[in-house]
């Protein structure tokens, strides 16, 4: 249990209707968003100015209650286009200010009412920039939030809720975040005038095992020339290499990524040894690393948002990145024969590898940029050059 480090109650705004308690005993009430209910997760922070939408149906999100340091969520309203993921992992929200009405020409419902068709707990009044030091100084922490109006809220229960949740450590998330059977891919990246487009003129096939995959991710590769079959993370090595495929991508996902042991690392161990070319991302990076034969651990506080300098160690390149990981891959353990390739330039941490004598990268970043900016766009590419060369 985590010890009291500031347990404090904050000044009750005028018409609070939420709370959220920490498990060190912080208390925090202000106004609900959304659906109703009590949520318990992780707290975490994220520090992108645009994209909430994309941000909160992002499954890499599961057991998780993300904190938005930005003060302005819901300025540009919400639509269906903007959707990562059909599967709303996240388990609450919380802002500064309160959701103001839309302006952009896009939106097509206010981002509350969107919320609660999701079922999806928030709240706002909350000084997010001091939450946002507490997660930086001290760490994780677990939380429970609660939306109930017309009831009277139990802190009591809710820091119970918070202190007895388990924590992400240790915890297999992909399994229940991945998709139920196959499916083909073809839609491209949007356009201004054209919207999202279709892909008939595939070069490549490629099967993208679905860890908690992001539909951007997919329309970057359709983009780029590929046919793509979507696969339960469960999918065995044989059936996988049934499909002929030029290439595989491990995708992005959430949880402790040694937690998956028992199904992702040895398949993933099988498809090493196929020779096939292999690109990973964010958890599918990790699992990659992990059945090379290193070692992950959780980080402190994290990396969330779309502003993060990443170091080409070969090219001496930065690239500003979007991130979106609680753990990482220590890099004293990769073994012989695995090099890095990126760095952060915010703590050292290991960002890429690739293995020297196989075509097979990863990145722990999100080149597909959604949100955030383009500078790693380019790893699609290098991904369709080691299918070239195959």
């Amino acid at each position: 249990m985590p010890k009291p480090s500031n347990p404090s109650i904050a000044t009750c705004p005028s018409g609070a209707s939420a709370a959220l308690v920490l498990a060190d005993g912080t208390i925090m009430r202000g106004i609900g968003l959304g659906a109703t209910g009590i949520s318990t997760g992780e707290i975490c922070f994220n520090t992108s100015m645009t994209g909430y939408q994309e941000v909160i149906t992002d499954p890499s999100y599961a057991g998780q209650i993300i904190t938005f340091t930005f003060p302005h969520v819901g300025n540009v309203g919400a639509n269906e286009e903007d959707i990562e993921s059909p599967y709303i992992a996240a388990r609450g929200l919380v802002l500064r200010t309160a959701i103001t009405k839309p302006s952009n020409y896009r939106s097509t419902c206010n981002l509350n009412e969107w919320l609660k068709k999701q079922g999806l707990i928030g709240i706002s009044g909350i000084d997010t920039r001091r939450l946002t030091q507490s997660i930086r100084d001290n760490g994780f922490q677990t939380a429970t939030l609660c939306h109930l109006p017309d009831s009277t809220i139990d802190i009591a229960s809710l820091l119970d809720s918070a202190r007895s949740w388990p924590g992400l450590d240790g915890m297999d998330l992909a399994a229940e975040v991945t998709c139920s059977q196959s499916y083909n891919w073809k839609e491209t990246q949007w356009t201004f005038k054209g919207g999202y487009g279709q892909n008939d003129t595939s070069r490549f096939l490629v099967v993208a095992i679905d860890y908690g995959i992001k539909r951007n991710i997919l329309r970057c590769l359709a983009s780029a020339g590929c046919e793509i079959i979507v696969v339960p993370a469960t999918t065995g090595a044989e059936d996988i290499l049934s499909l002929n495929p030029d290439g595989i991508f491990l995708s992005n996902g959430p949880g402790d990524p040694s937690a998956t042991g028992s199904y992702a690392i040895p398949i993933v161990q099988q498809l090493v040894e196929s020779g096939c070319p292999i690109f990973g991302i964010c958890l599918g990076h990790q699992i990659l690393a992990l059945a090379l034969g290193a070692n992950s651990r959780k980080m402190e506080c994290g990396h969330r948002g779309a502003n993060h300098p990443v170091k080409d160690l070969e090219t001496g390149r930065v690239e500003i990145t979007s991130q979106n990981h609680g753990f990482v891959i220590d890099s004293s353990t990769l073994p012989h024969g695995v090099t890095p390739t990126h760095t952060s330039l915010f703590d050292g941490s290991l960002e890429g590898l690739r293995v020297d004598d196989k075509p097979i990268f990863s990145v722990q970043y999100h080149p597909e940029a959604s949100p955030g900016p383009r500078d790693s766009h380019y790893l699609f590419n290098r991904f369709i050059k080691l299918m070239e060369l195959s």
